[in-house]
């Protein structure tokens, strides 16, 4: 049995997801309002993810649930109703859920999910992102495999008393819009380019008033006073640390006197003599670039690459060529005192450097969709935006849950048996966690649902025969386990919501292509606040 509930007409969203736009913008929303996702399970978790999910506008949602609605579950999750108890909880939620946002497409199947894939597996290949919650450890590794093969994200999320985890699946994943914290602008002071040092060198600073010359752009004056350095210096540029302050000095001393022979208040030379040592930054290629560009999928181009891959190989084609070693220029300089007449040519400038280095690499790019006789589907401008965000591209490889489960990376073993006995280190809850997967394999109930002191010496064994597995020697703390049995297997909503939180964000991320998801398993502990993310 499923459903839909159809949304209304939508609202100026310019306006309503304002705020976001500033985050992701126009591109990152068009992509968020094209996906479709999955949820497995309506579990209080699952229900805050898709709440993170349905604010900011994703296109469309499909709840797979076949339980029915529980005191419990009313208990801990906001979107379930008394009244509702024995009614679908997928049905529930769905219709509570998308009266949230009228602009989202809101479904519900109920049915069992393990039914389900069974039936028709097909039908989870569909969707953008799959994210699920409450799986047992086979169901786990059966769909998570299938989504796999089909390159569709699978994005699990537990909350389990006061612990929380989360593990992304997929096979690769790109990133074009990383937005790194403190990236440096490109401006090339290093190498300027030749339409720079014209508008330079058409600027004559000794022949300005006080007012023209306080109102040069500081970008202009270090390159003025760069050009008089090199000619002191050999042609180099100041790079240690006395070098830059004996050149902050030489700028300095370009101020101009009022006529009681004080230096004049020019606001323009201050941000020159701060912005030097950023300003002379090296240009250089990022080695995360390198590394993609001698990525096998960028070397080896084929009908079938996906236009990353295609874009990645343009780039590269540029930079041998045209960039002389370096990527295409960004084109974006930072706000700085001018007259707008002034910062507008040097902003101009910038510009047109950007959009002849774009133009450089679309023919690139024709050159190789023409050598695979291929249509272009890839933009304008999604070409100048990649070429704007070539230094942020990002790579992820995963490993699958299948790997992780059945043949264990020599270094995840290695941490583990490192790890393992200290209590405050977070990733002993990942052993847990495994444990508790294989108690209920075992005996079809969560450990503490029932009885507590009868469930721990189960749960222990659990625990010993996983480190064995794993040829561990070492052993967890009883107070662990014991706590872990307390827990009965509850879902508190504090947790829920919490990781309800950053699962919708890292769905976010893997849906826009921008900033970077983490790779590829998260731990959150509650009662420490603490958390850490693992490769395993």
């Amino acid at each position: 049995m499923s459903g839909s509930i159809s949304p209304s007409k939508p609202v100026d969203k310019s306006n309503k997801y304002d705020r976001q736009l500033r985050l992701w913008g126009d591109q990152g929303q068009s992509k968020l309002e094209k996906a479709r996702i999955c949820l497995i399970n309506a579990t209080a978790t699952g229900t805050e993810i898709l709440k993170n999910l349905i604010l900011p506008g994703i296109g469309s949602f499909t709840i797979v649930d076949g339980h029915k609605v529980s005191g419990e579950d009313v208990g801990n999750n906001f979107f379930l109703e008394k009244s509702a108890i024995g009614k679908n909880r997928g049905q529930v939620a769905c219709e509570l859920l998308q009266e949230l946002n009228d602009d989202v497409l809101a479904n519900y199947v109920d049915e069992n999910v393990e039914d389900l894939f069974q039936v028709n597996a097909k039908f989870f290949s569909t969707f953008s992102v799959v994210i699920a919650t409450d799986l047992n450890e086979r169901t786990l590794l059966q769909i998570s495999s299938y989504l796999w093969s089909c390159k569709v994200p699978f994005l699990h999320c537990v909350s389990y008393g006061f612990i929380g985890y989360m593990r992304i699946a997929m096979p690769v994943h790109t990133v074009i819009e990383s937005h790194p914290d403190n990236a440096l602008d490109d401006l090339r002071l290093d190498r300027p380019f030749k339409e720079f040092r014209d508008l330079c060198d058409a600027c004559d600073l000794g022949k300005m008033n006080v007012k023209e010359h306080s109102h040069i752009p500081w970008l202009i004056v270090v390159y003025k006073y760069l050009e008089i350095w090199k000619n002191k210096n050999n042609g180099n540029i100041p790079k240690t640390y006395q070098e830059k302050q004996a050149f902050k000095k030489l700028i300095r001393s370009g101020i101009l006197l009022n006529k009681d022979g004080n230096p004049e208040m020019e606001e323009n030379f201050d941000e020159a003599i701060r912005n030097v040592n950023t300003a002379l930054s090296a240009t250089k290629m990022p080695d995360d670039v390198k590394h993609i560009f001698e990525d096998p999928e960028c070397i080896n181009i084929v009908n079938k690459s996906e236009p990353f891959w295609i874009l990645v190989r343009a780039v590269k084609e540029f930079v041998k060529s045209e960039g002389e070693g370096f990527l295409p220029l960004r084109g974006v300089i930072p706000d700085m005192t001018s007259d707008s007449d002034s910062f507008i040519r040097l902003q101009q400038v910038y510009r047109n450097k950007a959009s002849k280095d774009v133009e450089a690499v679309n023919k690139h790019l024709q050159n190789v969709v023409s050598n695979l006789s291929i249509p272009c589907i890839i933009s304008e401008a999604e070409i100048r935006n990649f070429c704007k965000n070539a230094a942020f591209l990002r790579v992820l490889r995963y490993r699958s849950i299948s790997e992780e489960y059945n043949s264990p990376s020599t270094i995840f073993l290695r941490q583990m048996a490192q790890r393992v006995e200290d209590e405050d280190d977070d990733l002993v809850y990942y052993v847990l966690l495994r444990a508790v997967s294989r108690y209920y394999l075992c005996y079809s109930n969560y450990p503490g649902i029932y009885e507590v002191e009868d469930d721990i010496m189960n749960l222990k064994s659990c625990v010993t025969r996983l480190l064995q597995q794993w040829k561990i020697t070492c052993s967890i703390k009883d107070d662990l386990i014991h706590e872990f049995c307390r827990y009965g297997a509850c879902e508190m909503h504090s947790i829920a919501a919490y990781m309800g939180g950053c699962a919708a964000q890292e769905a976010i991320k893997l849906i826009t292509g921008q900033y970077v998801p983490f790779n590829n398993t998260f731990i959150y502990n509650a009662m420490k606040q603490t958390s850490v993310t693992v490769e395993l």
